[in-house]
């Protein structure tokens, strides 16, 4: 992994750990950002040989989940795993142990706060983090990483956490602050992105952050299964170009949850 490829990683788990995504002073103006991530349908193929594992069945195939509460041991057997897509290596991610403290000022705009901080909303009995790296872009500056959260939740809380999300996108598509123990972050927009629908529900939305005055666009799917959430999110922090979510990650992942 080059340096720069290392920076990358090393942010997208901060952003879902400890520390926030959009450090105060950054613009908060609408301007346009030059384009959007067209989700998971135009993702570019992995690739691989004969000695690839077989593709997934499609999630559109996939029979409901089972609703069963999943205990962190079986969200982790669960969870991708190296040699699941071909090209992409997993690790667990670095830093999780303490989730982000991003408070949004406007209460609409908690869900989405909740998310960055990598604990969606209601709380979840069990989490369980990965990080998901493109092998084949290896020393590429905009090698493909992906930060993945499988969340359980009881009674009714997976259906909970994709309704209130998508409500505080409607919400706050203009833009919202938040205050943390690393201080304030601006994000200046958030856009329903049209993405085809996976698992049982599914939304997948970019908020746009500002780091350092410049606009960097975070790229959220959320996808229901039973009582299991898997939050995607992907990012660039190293070009100007939206990132997009690799097709083959999310039905790989979803073939996988009981």
């Amino acid at each position: 992994m080059n340096t720069r490829t290392a920076v990358v990683a090393a942010t997208a788990a901060l952003c879902l750990a400890a520390v926030s995504c959009g450090p105060s002073g950054g613009d908060s103006s609408h301007g346009k950002d030059g384009g959007r991530p067209s989700g998971p349908s135009s993702a570019k193929p992995s690739g691989g040989d004969a000695s690839s594992p077989p593709p997934p069945p499609s999630p559109s195939t996939l029979p409901a989940g089972t609703g069963k509460v999943l205990t962190e041991a079986e969200l982790t057997k669960a969870a991708l795993a190296t040699g699941d897509v071909a090209d992409y290596e997993v690790t667990p991610l670095q830093g999780s142990q303490d989730t982000g403290t991003e408070r949004a000022e406007n209460q609409a705009c908690r869900p989405l706060a909740a998310v960055i901080n990598g604990a969606p909303e209601p709380a979840a009995t069990a989490t369980v983090f990965r990080t998901i790296m493109d092998g084949s872009e290896e020393g590429e500056d905009d090698q493909t990483v992906v930060t993945e959260i499988l969340t359980s939740h009881p009674k009714g809380g997976a259906q909970q956490v994709l309704r209130d999300v998508r409500d505080a996108v409607q919400a706050c598509a203009g833009g919202f602050r938040t205050s943390s123990d690393e201080g304030p972050s601006t994000y200046s927009k958030v856009d329903l992105l049209d993405a085809p629908r996976v698992g049982e529900e599914s939304i997948t939305y970019q908020v746009t952050g500002n780091i350092e005055g410049d606009k960097v666009p975070l790229v959220f799917q959320l996808v229901r299964r039973g009582s299991t959430v898997v939050t995607f999110y992907v990012a660039d922090f190293v070009g100007t170009t939206p990132p997009e979510l690799p097709a083959e990650v999310v039905t790989a992942q979803l073939a996988k949850l009981p």
